[in-house]
């Protein structure tokens, strides 16, 4: 069995204020977009495994997918094994939430190879235990999300652009940012009209309160946001907690052309994608 595990940007996130547990209560939009990994199954053997084309993934417990695994096999008190292999596409630490699909991609495979033993609800409470984003990744459509980003509503996206991807070629740690981030400084509550996301997403809306306190440590994150206006972009964002940026282009050609001219920076990974809506 081969799952496709897609990325994901946030076309909007508004950080509200930290929560007792040490968590953020967030607002953000989000939607996948057509850059996969694919995750892999081999079953039986009786234990659970993981492999990633990527050296740098670790393969041990730290691993989404293999939580995930453990996670669904502990629920349903029976482990017939299942050797998982990632085809690993989606850059790590890029704020395209890799880790998190991935998680969501063995959960509701597993589900589905075994009969659907646990219903929607219960898997997207399986999800959270591993991570604040795998919920939205198990939801399957474009969602805004709030509380720690568990909490999803439907989002009827229309989303008239092309979107273009750099990865910096560095990945870095969404606890670290979260936990430098001055909440006096963020400023996407500006943006968070309601009116706003009931109409098609206009690139004004573009607006993360995590940028300041990733870029102030990164500034190669606002040269590649800089680099991909200049090609023409009608909006420009850190995707997440970073280090990706992505631009919106209104048509392929456009996009494909930036990205050809973005690409001869060669510590940069460039993807030219579509939103999954």
């Amino acid at each position: 069995m081969r799952i496709l595990s897609p990325a994901k940007i946030n076309l909007f996130l508004h950080v509200s204020g930290k929560r007792p547990d040490g968590y953020h209560d967030i607002v953000s939009l989000m939607c996948c977009v057509s850059l996969y990994d694919i995750i892999s199954f081999d079953f039986g053997g009786g234990i659970a495994s993981v492999t990633c084309t990527d050296p740098e993934i670790p393969c041990d417990e730290r691993n989404h997918a293999l939580k995930a695994a453990y996670l669904f096999f502990r629920k349903f008190r029976q482990n017939e094994g299942v050797r998982i292999h990632i085809e690993k596409n989606i850059p790590a630490g890029a704020g395209l939430g890799g880790g998190s699909s991935n998680a969501a991609a063995v959960l509701s495979g597993l589900n589905r190879w075994f009969g659907n033993p646990f219903p929607v609800e219960e898997i997207m409470a399986m999800g959270l235990e591993i991570g604040a984003d795998v919920p939205f990744f198990l939801y399957k459509k474009p969602a805004l999300a709030t509380g720690i980003g568990e909490k999803l509503e439907e989002y009827p996206l229309k989303l008239p652009y092309k979107i273009l991807i750099v990865f910096p070629g560095f990945g870095v740690l969404t606890k670290e940012v979260y936990n430098n981030l001055n909440l006096r400084l963020t400023n996407c509550k500006n943006n968070l009209r309601e009116s706003a996301f009931i109409q098609q997403f206009d690139a004004k809306l573009l607006c993360n309160d995590l940028e300041s306190a990733v870029i102030s440590k990164y500034p190669e994150i606002n040269e590649a946001k800089e680099a991909i206006l200049k090609q023409g972009a009608a909006g420009v964002l850190m995707s997440g907690s970073g280090a990706s940026v992505f631009g919106l282009f209104p048509d392929n050609d456009s996009a494909i052309n930036a990205g050809t001219v973005l690409s001869q920076n060669r510590r940069w990974r460039v993807f030219v994608v579509d939103a999954i809506c």
